[in-house]
């Protein structure tokens, strides 16, 4: 799954920005929610995580906040925001046109269904 993991590492922010417009959300439920989704065949590294997180509030399409929470440790929960929104549109338009391009690639005869120039 190396060449799969590389690609999706190329998509960290639009995944992120997808849980999080779900609902709010804290990293390591994000990464359960990754490995729940994938079965357990893909998780974000945690430096990874955060780097994307730091990235994202710096463009404005995350917030964060301090969690109440009453057991255990306090957690940092992340919200998108209308920008991140924006962004998570144009991210998924951009990996649908990649996606369609790339179908196109690897289909065996391709020429077929494609208008010449």
């Amino acid at each position: 799954m190396s060449i799969a993991s590389d690609i999706l590492r190329g998509h960290t922010e639009g995944i992120i920005l997808a849980r999080l417009h779900q609902k709010d959300s804290y990293g390591y439920e994000i990464n359960k929610a990754i490995q729940k989704i994938t079965n357990h065949t893909y998780e974000l590294k945690e430096a990874t995580l955060y780097t994307a997180f730091r990235r994202l509030e710096e463009n404005g399409c995350i917030t964060s906040y301090w969690g109440n929470e009453t057991t255990g440790a306090r957690r940092r929960y992340y919200s998108i925001t209308d920008t991140g929104k924006e962004t998570l549109k144009s991210l998924q338009t951009d990996w649908l046109q990649t996606k369609t391009l790339l179908d196109r690639l690897m289909e065996e005869n391709p020429e077929k269904e494609t208008p010449e120039d």
